[in-house]
């Protein structure tokens, strides 16, 4: 798998997701392509100020889109913190992309970005989420509030 940045062109794919209920479900809402286009300009922004954003995940042999990961910060119980997230095509679920796109992300903004902490909010009932979020070495700390919501806060540190 290759992540690289969004582009425009990318909002077909994304809409594959967005538009997807049963893979938004544990989101705000369902996006259209004009909310689609937002996202892509908001994470392109994101970049530019801040050097993190979501990433576009493509198999590496043969350029498919498979879906998102990558980091933007959020502000939870007034800290600001990179939170990782990832959300990939249903069709790839159960097929360790997301893991491997976590495991990615996490290892550059540990490692190459020397973050002290990265985190993750993650619905309680999104088994699938918490399972990559484990899998990947992130603990749960605690249950906080965030977009009229209780989630899950995990959590992982750097150790260097």
């Amino acid at each position: 798998m290759t992540l690289r940045a969004m582009a425009e062109s990318d909002a077909g794919n994304l809409m594959k997701i967005f538009e997807d209920a049963e893979t938004m479900k544990y989101y705000s809402s369902t996006k259209n392509e004009q909310d689609t286009r937002r996202w892509i300009q908001w994470m392109k922004q994101h970049y530019q100020t801040y050097g993190i954003s979501m990433w576009v995940a493509e198999d590496k042999q043969n350029g498919e889109f498979l879906g998102q990961c990558g980091m933007v910060l959020q502000k939870v119980d007034g800290n600001v913190d990179p939170e990782l997230g990832y959300l990939f095509l249903r069709s790839c679920w159960g097929k360790g992309y997301a893991s491997e796109a976590a495991k990615a992300c996490l290892h550059y903004g540990l490692n190459t970005l020397k973050f002290q902490k990265i985190i993750s909010l993650i619905d309680p009932a999104n088994y699938r989420s918490i399972k990559v979020a484990e899998r990947i070495g992130m603990k749960k700390e605690k249950l906080v509030n965030k977009w009229d919501k209780s989630l899950f806060f995990y959590s992982i540190y750097n150790e260097k």
